[in-house]
């Protein structure tokens, strides 16, 4: 059990802990939540020692292993499988002793070491740690690249498979899902809901949360106090708590009143779509949480723009793609005023590549754009917020996009968004992810767009800055295009949604839980206890227990195995082609005919791969009914 009492902490001349106690049991799953800035980090540091409270203490029992995700390590030279299978300290002790021990020819010690090694999971930690980085999102061909190689979020995924292949007691993460997609979040809850110890997260995404939590750590004014339950509960509890509190009742009832006018206005199409009623519940739910968030630093809305074309955009046979390198092919669409797309698909299928041609950024491979008169985007990714100008405050971005208003006008507007006070004349360099998202994403709103683009943009904010957001884009008139692995602001906001997949762009005709079960089940095509840290003994055991099982599925289990091959090879074939065809040197060393050629047969990998992965669907629902019925 974890044990805080009468914690004290000062940083910085700021009280941040005081008096503040707290009871973890063993092996609850902790979500971390609070507004940025109460000390949910430094709890973490708390926790591991690496700080200690200015009085009280902190307790752990004394021989628990802790794991922690960290966001930033030094660059090393090792490759993605090693700095994965480093997270494993047990193993690698061993390695070294048993070599060791070869050396030295000290055959009685040897023997030993073997027994214990196997009894950690030694022989298939390799796999593990595969079957981890591949979760994650790792293609075959990254495992063997160094870790200096990847980008800072790739890093941050890498550190997360260390962290997820050590065997610990407790572990602790840290934002854990900013930088994954949503095969990739997926995967990880599934992980995690079988990991035997004790977790706490920090996490801003309400969905894994409430999928992964049994209980919610809320840290407030300097106090924590934990809940029962996952995000959900402890959001409905606050806020029954909190409207007993008469000072907030008229900002409380002023949110409520606002949220269910949009519940009415989109009860009546509740027949017309499964889309829409997935939107309605969630709307439903956001006037029961209203009292919860009276206190909110975020009250802005996006404005409605003044004239709109119909239709904002039309697309008529369309290839978009980088250079040569188709991704999309033959894409019509019409995107009018009041549409509200969230755009599906697995990684690297398209997604991206659509939002930027919608924006302009990208000029499509063949077919034809054209643009309403009055159809201004106001688009929103993660290089915009790399594009500011580290040296220009908020205040300097406004003024130099309207310089006729006010400047009292202007900070009244950026408080709006939670940029108040000094913030507003803060450089852009020293402000956190974010409130650069939130500075990116005012500038948008101030310009009045009649179509907003949005492709990821809560990666950086937290659960009242998403609240805030989704409640704002309710009453927006404009055309919404949304790309997010935050489910629940794509229930909130979302009334259809667009698919890519196998090069094409369809119509996806059920909502977005299905989608998403769809999704969990082909990203753990493996079996799932396969990838957990090994414990000692453990092995032995499970394989007694699963041996008569094994047995009885074993043809179907071979068929879903030979699936499994090919999915593999196809990723890694269209892996190939894709690297291939977006190298510069292959211009210049192909013809014409032949590049041609390359993209077509892109194409057609996709479409394989697809396939394969619908007849792997197939086979796994048979093998679990075929458990289900000899368990």
């Amino acid at each position: 059990m974890i044990v805080a009492q009468d914690v004290f902490l000062g940083v910085s001349g700021k009280t941040l802990f005081e008096k503040m106690s707290f009871r973890i049991g063993d092996a609850q799953r902790v979500g971390v939540v609070g507004r940025n800035g109460v000390g949910k980090s430094t709890l973490f540091k708390l926790l591991q020692h690496s700080i200690e409270p200015d009085q009280g203490e902190i307790t752990l029992p004394p021989n628990w292993r802790i794991s922690q995700l960290f966001q930033e390590v030094n660059a090393t030279a090792r490759a993605a499988l090693d700095w994965a299978v480093d997270g494993d300290a047990t193993v690698r002790r061993l390695q070294q002793q048993m070599s060791a021990a070869e050396q030295r020819q000290q055959h009685d010690k040897l023997a030993s070491l073997y027994a214990e090694f196997e009894d950690a999971g030694g022989y298939d930690v390799e796999v593990r740690a595969r079957n981890v980085l591949t979760g994650l999102g790792f293609a075959n061909a990254d495992l063997t690249r160094a870790y200096t190689e990847f980008s800072g979020g790739w890093r941050i995924r890498l550190n997360l498979a260390q962290a997820l292949m050590c065997p610990s007691d407790l572990l602790l993460l840290d934002e854990p899902t900013n930088h994954l997609d949503l095969d990739a979040t997926l995967w990880l809850e599934s992980f995690l809901k079988r990991y035997p110890g004790t977790l706490m997260v920090i996490s801003h995404d309400r969905d894994f949360l409430n999928n992964l939590a049994t209980n919610i750590l809320h840290l407030e004014h300097g106090q924590a106090r934990l809940y029962r339950g996952n995000y959900d509960r402890f959001e409905r509890t606050r806020a029954e708590q909190l409207a007993l509190a008469s000072a907030t009742y008229r900002k409380q009832q002023q949110q409520r009143a606002r949220i269910e006018a949009f519940v009415t206005r989109f009860r009546a199409k509740a027949s017309k779509a499964k889309q829409v009623q997935s939107r309605v519940k969630s709307l439903a739910k956001l006037s029961a949480i209203a009292p919860a968030y009276a206190d909110s630093p975020y009250d802005f809305e996006f404005p409605n723009p003044h004239r709109l074309s119909d239709p904002l955009l039309k697309l008529e046979h369309c290839d978009l793609g980088y250079d040569a390198l188709g991704v999309l092919s033959d894409i019509n669409l019409t995107i009018r005023p009041g549409n509200r797309i969230g755009i599906l698909g697995a990684n690297g299928t398209g997604k991206s590549t659509l939002i930027k041609t919608l924006a302009g950024e990208l000029m499509p491979l063949g077919g034809e754009i054209q643009r309403g008169k009055h159809a201004q985007v106001g688009y929103f990714a993660q290089h915009q917020m790399e594009s500011l100008q580290p040296r220009d405050t908020p205040l300097r971005l406004f003024q130099d996009h309207s310089p006729l208003d006010r400047e009292q006008t202007l900070r009244n507007y950026l408080g709006s968004w939670g940029i108040s006070g000094a913030m507003a004349d803060r450089p852009v360099e020293q402000l956190s992810g974010g409130e650069k998202a939130r500075l990116v994403l005012a500038l948008i709103a101030w310009q009045k767009p009649t179509l907003l683009l949005l492709d990821e943009p809560t990666n950086h904010l937290d659960l009242e800055m998403r609240l805030a957001l989704a409640v704002a884009l309710q009453s927006y008139q404009g055309a919404l295009l949304l790309v997010s692995h935050d489910r629940s602001l794509m229930n909130q906001v979302v009334d259809e949604f667009w698919l890519t997949k196998a090069g094409s762009l369809e119509n996806y005709n059920s909502d977005l839980a299905n989608y998403t079960a769809t999704r969990a089940a082909i990203v753990n095509l493996k079996n799932e206890s396969d990838t957990l840290p090994a414990e000692p003994g453990s092995r032995r055991k499970k394989r007694q227990n699963n041996a008569l099982l094994r047995q009885q599925t074993q043809a179907l289990r071979n068929q879903i195995k030979q699936i499994e091959h090919r999915i593999s090879t196809q990723s890694q074939h269209l892996k190939d082609l894709e690297a291939t065809v977006s190298d510069p040197d292959t211009y210049a060393e192909y013809a014409t005919a032949d590049l041609a050629e390359l993209v077509y047969q892109q194409g057609q990998a996709r479409k394989s791969l697809g396939g394969l992965e619908d007849e792997w669907l197939e086979l796994q629902e048979q093998l679990e009914v075929q458990q289900n019925d000899l368990q």
